[in-house]
Order: structure tokens, then sequence, then C-alpha cells
């Protein structure tokens, strides 16, 4: 083992025990637990003193057997309890007088729901017991004898919730795009699609850099960030076969496709899901931002940002070689099963195109190629085993850890660390973004969003932020900065889906997607101050 993974190692595991010893005021036991898992968790993923996968699968197994109904943390350490007599029997039950907080509440629980306090009467006392009555109680009911227990806050879901994110929609939708990529591949495709989007370019590495982010950003405006890296996996393979090994030009084009998809779904208000739940949100305070608008506010944006990071990533990952000798020249594989491939492809490119008029998820649609392709004989027992289910594990970890975070309150604490009273009407902008940012990184950038928009709502209506305050420019803000959350794997799904080809290491990610969250907070920081309050107030 390394120096490098050794202190992967132990900072995980410290990070791990910390929130356990150390009482974090305002954060409930169960989230100071998903606190320690997260900190672990983050130390893995970017130091890997094991792979990022296993890490993945620890998160999964640790959030059963600490968070889930079914885990020994949770059935293990149950408060005792009592069982009342029947509203026919003999009224009341004995419990300790310490139980009660105050004269007339007790903690009970029904099946099925969480503990609640009910008003009970107290019948008599004899020593430290005391006798209650409740006119609901029955047999098939637990009064709990210590009702200010840790579990009475935490309603915890099933096991099947956590293991559930091994199968999620988005690895569904991850798993179309691979067969499809894997299909492609062997009826060669993928050669068709490289010439039809490069072609235009030439062959300098750096040009082709440039043509990748451009043909992803123009694609993930108009459909699922994830979908169109998916489709775009299909058009690096055969530029990645000509690249010879070791030549770093091979990171830069991998990186091309998610940073491209991540920053071009910001162009539109459909291009990302974070982009319509800030819409939404403003809609139901009464402000309407038309599309033309959005696009208006937003275009700048993004064509700066592509052109950094093009920049960035020619500089950072630079080519030895001068031109790719691509094959630019071939005809289409028109056997039966490759004619099969491509209507199939073209079928799950135009439902995905077209999602917003059909209102198919991308997730389903996904699904065709799956059933389809190896129902049809386009691709085989060696395709399916080639697929990376390393990745689908990866990505599982990162989804299960994003719902403990949201589940356990933890992402709550996170923000409401803050007092933003005390901020000025543009630091609490830069107090969004950066929240916004910073949990994108770990969080679906759906559920960061979601998460920050009442605060954002609440400030305005409150008047805390202050009488410069635009909602709509705040709103906007998180939206736009969630979507610059790309540093780890896991941050989102294009980036877990660029982890499969094999070329890049975790610290290829932080290293390129730090870089261009930064540039980006700056960029997102002056649009809110100086662009964006020219369409909105």
């Amino acid at each position: 083992m390394t120096k490098k993974q050794m202190l992967g190692l132990g900072l995980g595991l410290v990070g791990f025990l910390v929130p356990w010893v150390v009482d974090l005021p305002g954060l409930n036991f169960t989230g100071q637990v998903t606190l320690g898992i997260f900190l672990m968790a983050a130390c893995f993923w970017v130091l890997e003193p094991v792979p990022i996968y296993t890490t993945s699968l620890l998160v999964i197994f640790l959030e059963v057997l600490l968070l889930s109904a079914e885990g020994p943390l949770y059935t293990m350490s149950r408060p005792p309890t009592v069982q009342p007599a029947a509203a026919t029997d003999v009224p009341g039950v004995w419990l300790p007088g310490a139980t009660l907080k105050s004269e007339r509440f007790v903690l009970i629980e029904r099946a099925g729901t969480a503990p609640q306090q009910l008003e009970v009467e107290i019948l008599e006392r004899q020593g430290d017991q005391i006798r209650v009555r409740q006119a609901n109680l029955s047999t098939n009911e637990l009064v709990w004898t210590k009702p200010d227990h840790w579990q009475a806050t935490y309603r915890p879901s099933s096991y099947r919730t956590f293991f559930g994110a091994l199968a999620d929609p988005i690895i569904i939708l991850f798993l179309g795009g691979c067969l499809l990529a894997d299909a492609s591949v062997k009826y060669r495709l993928d050669r068709a699609l490289t010439r039809l989007f490069l072609k235009p370019v030439g062959e300098r590495p750096a040009m082709i850099v440039l043509g990748l982010l451009l043909a992803t950003a123009v694609l993930s405006a108009f459909m699922s960030n994830t979908a169109t890296t998916a489709m775009m996996m299909t058009v690096i393979l055969p530029i990645l076969a000509r690249m010879p090994e070791g030549d770093p030009a091979r990171i830069a084009v991998v990186l091309a496709i998610p940073v491209g998809a991540n920053i071009g779904g910001i162009a539109t208000p459909i291009g990302t899901p974070p982009n319509a739940i800030a819409l939404a949100a403003l809609q139901k305070a009464g402000i309407h931002i038309p599309f033309g608008t959005w696009v208006m506010m937003a275009l700048p944006l993004v064509l700066i940002t592509l052109v950094l990071c093009w920049v960035l990533l020619v500089r950072l990952f630079p080519a030895n070689a001068k031109a790719v000798k691509l094959d630019l020249e071939g005809r289409f594989d028109r056997s039966s099963k490759a004619l099969v491939l491509y209507g199939v492809f073209g079928l799950t490119a135009l439902l995905w195109f077209t999602e917003q008029q059909h209102g198919i998820s991308s997730n389903i649609v996904a699904f065709l190629p799956v059933v389809a392709l190896p129902m049809l004989g386009v691709v085989g027992k060696k395709e399916i085993h080639a697929l990376p289910w390393d990745v689908f594990w990866l990505m599982a970890g990162g989804i299960s850890l994003g719902t403990a975070i949201r589940d356990t309150g933890l992402a709550q604490w996170m923000v409401g660390s803050v007092n933003w009273a005390t901020l000025g009407t543009f630091a609490i902008l830069a107090g969004l973004a950066f929240f916004s940012y910073f949990l994108a990184n770990f969080l679906s950038h759906t559920v960061t969003v979601t998460l920050l928009a009442p605060i954002a709502i609440t400030l305005g209506a409150s008047g805390q932020a202050g009488s410069g305050f635009s909602l709509a420019t705040a709103l906007v803000t998180i939206a736009v900065a969630s979507s610059y959350g790309m540093t780890l794997p896991i941050s989102t799904p294009p980036n877990a889906i660029a982890m499969g080809t094999g070329v890049l290491e975790t610290r290829h990610l932080v290293k390129a997607g730090g870089l261009i969250g930064g540039l980006g907070m700056i960029l997102v920081l002056l649009c809110a101050r100086y662009y964006w309050p020219l369409f909105v107030h």
C-alpha cells in the first residue's frame, strides 16, 4: 500500500469515527452517523486506498447496517417498551415516572407508524411508577419508556431503499447507453458517428476536444445529460483506439464528454432538471422566466465556460502526438443485425430527444435497447459480461449516499448552519451558490436544488436577505451553480459513465472538475451581480 493510500485509509477511518464521538449541535444522531459515512467515502473516493467501486459498496453496506429499519443499530438499540392492556381490560399501564416529559404526554408507537406523543391521564402513583391511561391505547401498541431516544425522531427507511440504488433508474439509463455503445463498436456504428461529428474539425487533438465539447453541449441542451453522455461514448471509442497508450490527450478526450454534458445542460430550461425545478419554484412565487429569456441569460455563460474548459483540458492534458489519424472513410454495415441496431439506436435517440413532447422518461426509454438488443441477437453474452459493472456499483453508492444525506437531515443541517440574516445581499447569493456547488458534488443536482430552493424563497419572503434581494436571480444562481458540481465520479452520472472507459482516474476528475468548478463559480457570481439582473428582478 502506498503512502497516499495509507493516508486515505487513515483519514477515512478518522472521518467515520469523529461524528460518533463529537457531538455536533443541531445535528441528530442519524445525521452524525451519515456524516461519518460521508467523510469516510469522500476520503476513499479521492485518495483511493481501495478501489472506488468497493467504496460505494461499503457505503451501501454501512447504510443498511446503521440506518435501515432492519439493520442491527436500529433493531438492537430499540428503547424499552411496555404493551398496554386492551380498553376492555383493567385500564392503564404502569410506567417509570421518568418516562413522562411532562405530566400530560407519553410516547407510543402504532404498527407501521412513527412514534408519537399522545396526551394521557395519570391514574395513580406508587413509588417511582405511574399508571396512565389513554383512550386509544390497545394491546397492539407499544408505550416507550424512553421517549427521548434518538429513534423517536428518525423513521428509518427499509434496507430495500439502499439496496435499490443498485437498480436506480439512472443506472438503467446508463445500462441502456452502454449496450448501445457496445453494439455500436461491434457493428462499427461508432466509426460512422465519429466521421459525422469530427470530419469538420480535423485531426489535431486540441480541435477534436473542442469538437467533442461543442457537440456534447449542443445535444445536452435539449436532452438528458446522462443520455447524451451515453450516446457520445460511442463517438470517442474509435478516437481512443487510434491514440497511443499513455498520451495525456486521451484523458482530455474522455473528459470533454461529461464536461460538455454538464455545462451544455445549463443553456435551456429543459437541459437539466435543476433548471426546471428553479423555474417551477419561481412560478409558484408569481415570477415567470420565458424559455427565450433563460437562453439569453445562460448562453453567454455556457459559451464562455466551454471555451475555458477547452483551454483547461488541452493545457492540463497536452497531446504527445500532433495529429490523430482517424479513419473517416468507410461505409455503414448493412447486415441484418446492423440494420436492427440502427433502428433501435435511432428510435432510442429520437425518444430521448423528444422526451418533453411524449412525456416518457429517458430512464424508461433506455430499457428499450436493454431488452431489444439481446432479444434480437444484436448483442450476446460476451457483450453482457463486458459491461462496466464496477461503474454501476460506483454510481449506486453515490445515489444511496445522497438518499441518506437527504433523509437523515444532514443536508438541511449543512445549509442551516449558516446564519443567513447576518450576510449582505451579494454574500447571500455567494453562499447559496457555494452550497449548491458543494452539495452537487455529493448529491444529485436535482436534490441539491430541491433542498436549496425553499431556503431562498424563505429568505426572500422573510426580508432577512435585504431589500435588494432578487428571488429570481437567487434561484437561477442555485440551479446553474449545481451544474458545475463535477469533481468526483459520483458527482454526476456523466462523470461515472466517463469513468467506465478505464481512461480516467479520480484524480483527473478532481483536478479538472475542481478548476472548472472554481472558474464556474466566479462566472456565475459575475452573472448574478451584473448580467442576470438585466433580465429578472
